[in-house]
């Protein structure tokens, strides 16, 4: 089967051609970003892999539909970037990774929370500039700290147990509470987590129920000094809001894995290249702000998962099968 891979990275081939040669399928990768201008290139395929930052809406799926594609793998856990509506109207199937590795992710946000309250990120440098000074890099223990957990699925559920193991006193917040998690805290209510909470780290899909959940208002009721992780999706801050917060002193630290206006930024090498994102060069002027480019779930062990699960849903939909996380 014939299948065109979007925003490719070298990477990506190393964990899916050979899978995919086993297999006999034909995979074309590009390493250019899905949009109105190179659905085009997908013409001929039947199938189409996409990743999280390559947009799928109403006017995509319409030129892929009419360039042949009947089935859109997604090798990532997101879809917030997908018009289901649309895919259904036009009869074209797409899948998703939900759990690669919720360790990897979990592991992630734990070690950002790690490097900002000892400020690995600032003494690493500091060392390599030979200055062996402490002065501004007092931090202060896990243990006992209260740890706040939106979002309790597969990777908030092992996010907490981390922090559990810290001996934190974890509070989680979900609208659907997850049974194995009564071991690791207690479910309150989101607001009562917000305001009792040293740390916050955040595990919930981008809807329009979640948009800006961390935002202004929310922020002020917070304890003063507190840090935000986001390893989830960008929208769910109000990226403005959290400067404000850091200005004031309000908020402590932020930890960022993604950002809303990632589309742009992420996952290219821009060393040589102004960022015109004004307010993501903001952020970066914050010594209590860590940021990575949306690299949580890059482990070798969710690479191969989502390569395996990638490859399955091409021999599944050759064969007829029914297809593995399918969203339409």
């Amino acid at each position: 089967m014939k299948c065109i891979v979007f925003s490719a990275k070298p990477y990506d081939r190393v964990f899916l051609e050979p899978l995919a040669r086993s297999s006999g399928h034909e995979l074309e990768f590009i390493d250019t970003r899905l949009n109105e201008r190179t659905c085009k290139l997908a013409d001929g395929y039947p199938a189409v892999c996409c990743f999280v930052n390559d947009p799928l809406n109403a006017e995509i799926l319409d030129c892929l539909h009419r360039g042949g594609v009947r089935l859109i793998t997604l090798r990532c856990a997101g879809y917030n970037q997908v018009s289901i509506p649309k895919a259904q109207e036009l009869g074209i199937k797409i899948t998703r990774v939900p759990a690669y590795s919720p360790y990897a992710v979990a592991e992630h946000a734990v070690g950002m929370t790690l490097s900002l309250c000892r400020h690995l990120h600032r003494a690493y440098q500091r060392v390599r500039d030979n200055n062996f000074s402490l002065d501004g890099l007092l931090g202060f223990d896990l243990h006992g700290r209260d740890v706040g957990i939106v979002g309790t699925g597969a990777i908030g559920s092992v996010t907490a147990k981390i922090f559990a193991g810290f001996g934190c006193r974890v509070k989680m917040f979900d609208p659907k509470p997850n049974e194995s998690c009564q071991t690791f805290g207690e479910y309150v209510s989101l607001d009562d987590l917000l305001r009792n909470s040293d740390i916050i780290s955040l595990h919930c899909p981008l809807t329009p129920a979640t948009s800006y959940m961390i935002n202004g208002p929310k922020i002020a009721v917070m304890r003063r000094g507190h840090m935000l992780i986001n390893t989830s999706r960008g929208g769910l801050v109000d990226t403005q809001a959290i400067i404000n917060g850091l200005k004031t002193g309000h908020i402590g630290a932020v930890g960022l894995d993604v950002y809303e206006e990632e589309g742009d930024l992420f996952f290219e090498d821009l060393s040589n290249r102004v960022i015109t994102d004004d307010i993501f060069s903001r952020l970066l002027t914050f010594p209590n702000v860590l940021i990575t480019a949306h690299q949580a779930f890059f482990t070798s062990n969710a690479l191969e998962a989502i390569a395996q699960t990638t490859i399955d849903n091409l021999n599944r939909y050759q064969k007829q099968e029914p297809l593995l996380h399918c969203l339409t």
